[in-house]
C-alpha cells in the first residue's frame, strides 16, 4: 500500500482526431453542447494507461480482449499457480490501482480503486467536424465504386483530467508507490503511443502530482478546474477565438489559480512535481518543471 494521498492533473492536446467517440451516437466525439467543451470518460483514460502497461509487460486484468471474466480468471490462475481469487487478481496492476468487481462461482469480492479519475474536459470551446472519405472496399460484389466512410474529428482541443489517489483504499488492493509511478509514466507515454487512425496527434502537455504529508486525508480537489488558458499578454480568449485554437503554441497555460490553492495547503503538502511538454507555454507555477 502507499501511505500518502496524492492528486494528479494531466493535460494533453488532441488534433484532427476523435478523443473519445460515443458508440451510442455514431461514434460522435463526446461533447457538452451547453459549454462547447469536448469530453472524455474516465474509462478512456484508463484504457490509455492499460494499453501502455501491456506494452511494458505489466499484467492487467482488463486487457482489451473479447473474453469473459471466468475465462480471464482461469488464464491468470494457471499462469500464477494460485487458486485464491483476491491473490490471483492482485497480480494485475489495473486492479490494484483502479479496483475490481469480481464474481466467479462461489468467489466474489469488490475493490474500490485507490485512484479515481474525473471525466476529462477541454479547457476551451472546440468544434466537432464531420468528414467523409472513400472506404477501402465496395459494400457489394456488383458495386463499381468503393463505398464512403463517415467520421467525426476534433480539429484541436486541450484536454484536462484530474485524479485523487486514496491511500486508505490502497490497503485493500495492495497498490504501492511503485504502482503510482507506473501510472504517471503510463499517462504520459501511453498518450504519446496512441498511434491509431482516430487517436493520432494526442500529445501530453503537462503532468502535475501533489503528494500530501502522511496522515492527511484532505486534498484540493478538481485540479482541472484551476487551470486557465490565456493569450500571451494575459488577456482572455473570446468564445470565437477559442474555437480557432490549433496548437500548444497558440496560448499560455496559466496555473496561477492552482498555485494559490497549493500555497493555501502548503502545510499539508509534502511535494509537488511538474512535467511540461517543451512546446507548451506555462506560467503561474512556482515549482521547477521537468521538460519533456
Amino acid at each position: 500500500m502507499f501511505n500518502k494521498r496524492r492528486e494528479i492533473l494531466f493535460l494533453y492536446s488532441v488534433k484532427d482526431a476523435n478523443p473519445n467517440g460515443d458508440p451510442l451516437n455514431a461514434n460522435h466525439p463526446r461533447y457538452d453542447e451547453e459549454t462547447g467543451q469536448i469530453l472524455t470518460s474516465d474509462v478512456r483514460i484508463k484504457r490509455t494507461t492499460r494499453d501502455e502497461w501491456i506494452l511494458e509487460g505489466e499484467e492487467v486484468l482488463v486487457n482489451g480482449e473479447a473474453v469473459t471474466l471466468p475465462a480471464r480468471y482461469d488464464e491468470l490462475k494457471k499462469k500464477y499457480g494460485e487458486s485464491n481469487a483476491e491473490t490471483v487478481i492482485s497480480h494485475c496492476i489495473d486492479a490494484r490501482i483502479f479496483g475490481a468487481t469480481f464474481a466467479v462461482g462461489k468467489e466474489a469480492f469488490s475493490w474500490t480503486g485507490p485512484v479515481q479519475f474525473k471525466w476529462g474536459r477541454s479547457l476551451h470551446r472546440a468544434k466537432v467536424e464531420f468528414v467523409q472519405g472513400t472506404a477501402a472496399f465496395a459494400t457489394k460484389e456488383t458495386s463499381e465504386q468503393r463505398s464512403f466512410r463517415n467520421e467525426y474529428i476534433v480539429p484541436f482541443a486541450l484536454m484536462a483530467t484530474s485524479a485523487v489517489c486514496n491511500q486508505n483504499a490502497s490497503r485493500y488492493t495492495g497498490a504501492t508507490d511503485e504502482d503510482l509511478a507506473k501510472l504517471s509514466n503510463a499517462l504520459w507515454f501511453g498518450t504519446k503511443n496512441l498511434i491509431t487512425r482516430s487517436k493520432m496527434e494526442h500529445t501530453p502537455a503537462l503532468l502535475i502530482e501533489i503528494t500530501y504529508k502522511e496522515g492527511h486525508s484532505s486534498h484540493i480537489g478538481s485540479l482541472d478546474e484551476r487551470v486557465v488558458l490565456c493569450k500571451t499578454d494575459g488577456s482572455a480568449f473570446s468564445d470565437e477565438e477559442q474555437y480557432k485554437l490549433r496548437s500548444l503554441k497558440d496560448f499560455v497555460i496559466d496555473l496561477s489559480p492552482l498555485q494559490t490553492k497549493i500555497d493555501e495547503q502548503k502545510d499539508r503538502i509534502d511535494s509537488v512535481s511538474v512535467i511540461i511538454n517543451s512546446d507548451a507555454r506555462v506560467k503561474g507555477i512556482q515549482q521547477t518543471p521537468v521538460l519533456r
